[in-house]
């Protein structure tokens, strides 16, 4: 058998550590430029000046003034003392919309609690209705104002629109539309729509042009595109935030008009 030659390879300089050919260095140096040019792109294109914010675990769009969480029984028995004052320098919770109801006869468990807790820590807060359209819209108008009586300051009644139940498009959009005005003549306000993308393309747009909007959009950097023929006041940007006194994850929105806007919403008409 015919013996393999050995090379010889000096101790300290293994043979397969050569210098980098300028080629290379060329390349990496391309590759480096390309990337920083990119996120320099991206940074001068960011008009809503998004943020990481460590305490909240997100980042958030300081453009804006205005930013608030909404909560239900799924966030568990919240502290209302340090959630008023989970803030950092450049931004903190200024309000909270609270779950009341759902159907014709669900009280979320901790609505009256959350409620009467919002207000003790002087936290501007509002009361959603989550709509089911397999219930008369009616009897969901009274489960609404059986449970949540609005104060001077508090912000406008929201319909919370998340699922068809499989129902025809006609028929949620009448049902929507008898409650939303039911509340608006009880309540001397006119309420709020929540909605995805996806049913504010489907249900909304077209049909309620006139109301004002609370829109979700986890995966966008802005919603200019969106609503362009209706009033949009909210912004729900994340589902993945921190706050302090509430364990797990919870909603982000931001309001986005000025904040001089902002004092008189809600006001009785």
């Amino acid at each position: 058998m015919t013996k393999k030659k050995v090379r010889n390879i000096p101790a300290g300089k293994p043979d397969y550590l050569k210098p980098l050919p300028m080629k290379g260095w060329l390349i990496i140096a391309g590759v480096v430029l390309l990337i920083g040019g990119l996120v320099w792109w991206n940074d001068s294109k960011d008009e809503n000046r998004w943020t990481y914010i460590a305490k909240f675990g997100i980042k958030l769009p300081l453009k804006y003034a205005v930013h608030g969480i909404d909560v239900s029984h799924h966030n568990a028995r919240i502290n209302w003392d340090k959630l008023k004052n989970s803030r950092t320098e450049e931004v903190g919770i200024d309000f909270v919309y609270i779950k009341a109801t759902e159907g014709a006869t669900h009280l979320d468990r901790e609505f009256q609690r959350n409620w009467k807790e919002a207000k003790r820590v002087g936290m501007k807060r509002g009361a959603y209705h989550f709509y089911n359209p397999r219930v008369m819209s009616d009897r969901q108008v009274d489960n609404f104002i059986g449970q949540v009586e609005l104060l001077p300051g508090d912000l406008p009644p929201v319909l919370d629109l998340e699922t068809d139940a499989r129902k025809p498009n006609d028929i949620i959009v009448k049902g929507v539309r008898n409650w939303l005005i039911l509340i608006e003549k009880h309540y001397g306000v006119r309420p709020i729509i929540y909605v995805n993308e996806h049913f504010y393309k489907k249900y909304i747009a077209g049909n309620f042009d006139d109301y004002p909007l609370w829109l979700a959009g986890y995966s966008r950097n802005h919603i200019d595109d969106l609503a362009s023929d209706a009033h949009v006041l909210f912004w729900q940007h994340s589902e993945k935030g921190w706050a302090d006194g509430i364990h797990g994850f919870v909603d982000y929105n931001v309001f986005l008009h000025e904040p001089g806007n902002w004092e008189g919403l809600g006001e009785v008409r």
